[in-house]
């Protein structure tokens, strides 16, 4: 019998600046920020995952892609979800989905720098 795959246990989105990246997830969505280990990528504590912003790999034209992160769903806890939601539209962040309170507690969506579309939800 084979082994089970679990997980996910570690997602990360290739970026066009990881420093205006990491500066977002950490100052705005509120991420907490490991200890750099690795050269190419800033990794983030994200509960039971960890979350990572990386240089792009090797031959990835990330401008070459017309959206970015296209039907991929990647959503974070915060139980305040509505205090995320007020930084993000006080910086001017692009919000896809208002807040509205749906099977996880109060959720929404946004747009990060890259324009990967990103969901907080309240409850866990």
């Amino acid at each position: 019998m084979a082994a089970t795959t679990t997980g996910p246990d570690f997602v990360s989105f290739q970026v066009r600046d990881r420093a205006v990246s990491a500066e977002f997830y950490d100052k705005l969505v509120g991420l907490t920020r490991l200890p750099d280990s690795n050269p190419a990528a800033t990794v983030f504590s994200a509960g039971g995952a960890a979350f990572a912003i990386r240089d792009p790999f090797p031959g990835v034209d990330l401008d070459a892609i017309p959206q970015l992160g296209a039907g991929i769903g990647v959503w974070f806890h915060n139980d305040d979800a509505e205090g995320v939601h007020a930084r993000l539209v006080d910086a001017g962040v692009p919000i896809v989905q208002e807040p509205f309170e749906g099977p996880f507690g109060l959720q929404f969506s946004f747009r990060d720098p890259d324009g990967c579309v990103v969901t907080i939800h309240a409850r866990a």
